[in-house]
């Protein structure tokens, strides 16, 4: 029996590797919206399509994006809508759209519609992962714009105080695409707040950058640019349109340094001023400190004499708001994994005798800490979570109530999940869009147990 010729390597790799589908388009109609700022739609080989730039009960071409033949799921652009839906506009930002800046998702919606898309989102998310509906969680299905940002379709709230333009091998400022590292140069960020804009980061060059980050404080006119330098590059000479302090990313440490002027911005929340350094977390639109604070505290109830937590405390927001309400009796522990955000913690409380900052990663200091009762928690996690171990850690210490703040709806529900099967429940959930255009929300749940405790 002869033998079967050996293939040559091209051949083997042409066997072994996937066939792309970039590129391919396919007639569609848009399904629900997902969660990520898209919606779903399917081939007519019934693949899986992530579309961006379109909205439920449409019918588009959707060009792939990324994705093969065999894969879970395609991404794609609709390139041609055949069939718009009444919540459409025409997108008021010149540089959005398919292939273009990735730093919006819903240009292209009704306002009224993006608050919508986002409340279907977390409905779902909720359902998927905690089991819950709307009314087990106490929410009645509205996201709340942020005051000042109920404005008519076509118009675009000015809301992002801290903006990080991508600079590209030209020296052009830019943001980047969708999923990408190219840059859309551009020269004016619609949501960038006004005293962003101010500073003419679009319109001047920046050779050697590879970032500029922009930060204009809300409450003070402190405004800040933190610049990283491509390997070996000098720093410019920056001249802008405002007075600006300047910060440098360190090539070798990648820490944030001073070039000249204050090494922090001075934000304000609640009748207090935060110092907040080294282009620390502070929450991007002007009116979410307060809007989050309000909603956090009215669903918490502080009473005078309460010992809370603050976990992933930042520079204490919501440690300097339950310090105000629990009084010289009452204590307050935050807990914070970033030094410079501790430091500035500890400077922004010092005058409450009774709070504590302490440096660390949550799950691994408040062990430590001996405490095995308190009255209240506020966790506010990055967007991953406060994860299994730590969820159930909190539920054994009998707190009254828990205030969960939440930039990701996914994380919340799971982690939601885990504090049910920890003895507790949600008492009520708030929905906030404090990130107009994209398709971000923020949630505050607050929970209590459920065999209630008076």
């Amino acid at each position: 029996m002869q033998a079967e010729p050996k293939k040559s390597q091209a051949e083997q790799r042409a066997v072994a590797e996937p066939v792309s589908l970039v590129g391919e388009e396919y007639e569609v109609e848009v399904g629900p919206v997902a969660h990520g700022g898209h919606c779903i739609a399917r081939t007519s080989e019934g693949q899986v399509l992530f579309v961006r730039h379109t909205l439920p009960g449409e019918r588009v071409v959707a060009r792939v994006t990324e994705g093969e033949e065999g894969a879970r799921f395609l991404r794609a652009d609709a390139v041609e809508i055949l069939d718009p839906s009444k919540d459409r506009i025409e997108a008021p930002c010149p540089f959005a759209g398919p292939g273009r800046c990735g730093g919006c998702d819903w240009q292209h919606a009704k306002p009224g519609a993006q608050r919508r898309l986002k409340g279907e989102v977390v409905a779902e998310q909720l359902q998927r992962l905690a089991g819950l509906t709307p009314e087990e969680a106490g929410w009645d299905g509205t996201v709340m714009p942020a005051e000042g940002d109920k404005l008519p379709a076509g118009q675009v709230p000015s809301w992002r105080t801290r903006v990080q333009f991508a600079v590209d091998a030209d020296g052009r400022a830019g943001l980047r695409r969708h999923r990408s590292h190219e840059i859309e140069p551009i020269d004016h960020c619609m949501i960038a707040a006004e005293a962003v804009s101010e500073l003419g980061i679009e319109r001047r060059d920046w050779p050697g950058m590879a970032t500029v980050e922009a930060i204009a404080a809300t409450g003070s006119q402190d405004r800040q640019v933190i610049l990283t330098p491509r390997p070996g590059a000098r720093l410019p000479i920056v001249e802008l349109d405002r007075p600006v302090s300047v910060m440098r990313v360190g090539e070798k440490d990648g820490g944030v340094h001073r070039v000249h002027g204050r090494p922090f911005v001075r934000e304000r929340a609640d009748d207090h001023t935060y110092r907040v350094g080294s282009g620390g977390f502070w929450q991007v639109h002007p009116k979410a400190a307060d809007t989050l604070v309000t909603a956090v505290m009215q669903g918490l109830l502080p009473r005078k004499g309460d010992m809370a937590l603050d976990l992933y405390c930042g520079v204490g927001l919501f440690a300097g708001a339950l310090a105000d309400r629990v009084g010289d009796q009452g204590a307050v522990l935050g807990i914070e994994s970033g030094k410079r955000a501790v430091e500035d913690a500890r400077h922004n409380l010092a005058a409450f005798d009774r709070v504590r900052i302490e440096q660390g990663k949550v799950e691994s200091v408040l062990p430590r800490t001996g405490i095995d009762e308190v009255d209240l928690i506020v966790l506010d996690p990055p967007r991953a979570g406060a994860g299994r171990k730590t969820v159930q850690h909190l539920s054994t210490l009998g707190a009254r109530r828990i205030a969960y703040v939440a930039c990701d709806p996914a994380a919340l529900a799971r982690d939601l999940g885990y504090f049910q099967d920890g003895g507790y429940r949600v008492r009520t959930l708030r929905v906030f869009d404090l990130f107009p255009m994209t398709s971000h929300v923020e949630c505050v749940a607050i929970l209590e147990p459920a065999t209630k405790v008076l």
